[in-house]
């Protein structure tokens, strides 16, 4: 699942279309729904699980959908994919399914021009809208300001914690940002480190800004920067920005963070070097290895980022991402269409769980196998879920985006303030 996520982020990194040139090439006719002779998709290279679970479905579940309208992947390399993508819009020749834009906007383009089908209205009118996860629909709702992809994979983000190290020190599980810096401190105090962190890369430590910021200024708060009703630079946003920079001061993230990777970081959780880590459940693959994790898969447990004192939202919140999704064809649509949707919408979740140990955004509705004890906390921890949140950059411009991770690192070693931290974030995104 690592790979996944890395598959997910360089697509996050890349940039969309301009939209008034994709309009323009959207303008002309094209096949209706009648003249599709299979259940294409066009999807990066590297993400096998999707790829690999629609083909165990035509085998099985959803055998007869397939016969009617075989299933027909086509692959590409990621850095390809957007690039595929807006051409066939251009051609009005999308396949039925394909990968979805690596920004949001290239989604939303293809919506505007009519080329994107209104998956919650589809699904309701077919009957299947109650077997997707709330979580997951309110995730793909904040990325794309309406439920229009398939989210064929869904991660959670929070803290995994060493229980050992938790119970060896006298350590209960953090419910309040204060009780976790108490617990940074006596870990620290006892020569261990607090947090495992990627500060190489960024993102990691970005995270934590915007679990504060939701937790202090409630899950709509960087949906008020997107829209221009408040900027990262005004002091709530810049409080955020601070605390992390203090569990730096501290050092509460150890020695040369900025020099450390994403695999040293899961190493050093993972071999007991650092009693906390935060990261998305994309990392469960690594947690039930017992190749890879030598403090055991029974000693790592789960929380979400902590409630802040006073704060408008609340740990039950839960940061998500939908992976890279897919989108579905409007002018490909029929039938046949409907009927491979229903069954995915209806078997997926299970199948998922079961073939590849992996979560997405339907309900496992059927036979899931026996679930890794940590694969079954995520997969509650889902179902329990209403109210999902984004990550730090989700909604920046890619120039942000690059500014906020290139300087991470700098914020928590204190040679970047967090005035001036937010403050450059926020020139990219007045920038446009």
């Amino acid at each position: 699942m690592h790979k996944t996520f890395r598959t997910r982020r360089i697509a996050l990194l890349a940039t969309a279309a301009t939209g008034s040139l994709l309009l323009s090439a959207c303008g002309g006719g094209s096949a209706s729904g009648g003249d599709v002779k299979a259940f294409t998709l066009t999807i990066n290279d590297d993400n096998h699980i999707v790829q690999q679970e629609l083909t165990t479905l035509g085998k099985g579940s959803c055998a007869s959908q397939n016969k009617a309208l075989p299933l027909k992947i086509q692959t590409l390399p990621i850095g390809n994919v957007d690039q595929k993508v807006q051409l066939l819009a251009g051609q009005n020749a999308l396949p039925v399914q394909f990968a979805a834009g690596g920004t949001p906007q290239l989604t939303k383009t293809l919506d505007k021009a009519g080329q994107v089908l209104d998956l919650e209205k589809t699904l309701k009118d077919l009957g299947v809208w109650d077997d997707l996860q709330p979580a997951a629909v309110k995730t793909v709702e904040n990325l794309y300001g309406k439920f229009n992809v398939m989210p064929y994979q869904f991660n959670i983000e929070g803290i995994w914690y060493n229980k050992k190290l938790f119970a060896d020190h006298g350590i209960a599980v953090p419910t309040t940002y204060d009780q976790l810096v108490a617990a940074a401190a006596k870990l620290k105090g006892a020569g261990v480190t607090a947090f495992s962190a990627d500060g190489k890369e960024g993102w990691p430590l970005t995270r934590l800004i915007s679990g504060y910021i939701y937790r202090e200024l409630g899950p709509d708060a960087l949906r008020a920067v997107a829209d221009g009703k408040a900027k990262l630079t005004d002091p709530a946003y810049v409080k955020a920005a601070q605390a992390i920079a203090d569990l730096g001061k501290a050092g509460y993230f150890g020695k040369g963070v900025g020099s450390i990777d994403y695999d040293t970081a899961a190493q050093q959780f993972l071999t007991g070097k650092a009693a906390m880590y935060y990261m998305g459940s994309w990392a469960l693959g690594d947690f039930n290895d017992p190749a890879k994790n030598k403090i055991g898969a029974d000693d790592v447990g789960f929380m979400p980022f902590p409630a802040v004192a006073g704060g408008k939202g609340s740990a039950d919140q839960i940061p998500a991402n939908v992976g890279l999704p897919v989108a579905v064809s409007a002018k490909s649509y029929n039938a046949k269409v409907g009927d491979w949707l229903s069954c995915i919408s209806k078997n997926y979740g299970a199948a998922s769980l079961k073939d590849q140990g992996t979560v997405s955004g339907f309900k496992p509705g059927g036979d899931t196998g026996t679930l890794p004890p940590l694969t079954q906390t995520v997969q509650d921890t889902i179902t329990r879920t209403r109210t999902s949140t984004l990550w730090f950059e989700a909604l920046f411009t890619t120039k942000a985006t690059e500014t906020s991770q290139t300087n991470a690192a700098s914020l928590v070693t204190g040679s970047l303030s967090a005035k001036d931290f937010m403050q450059k974030i926020q020139a990219d995104l007045d920038n446009g």
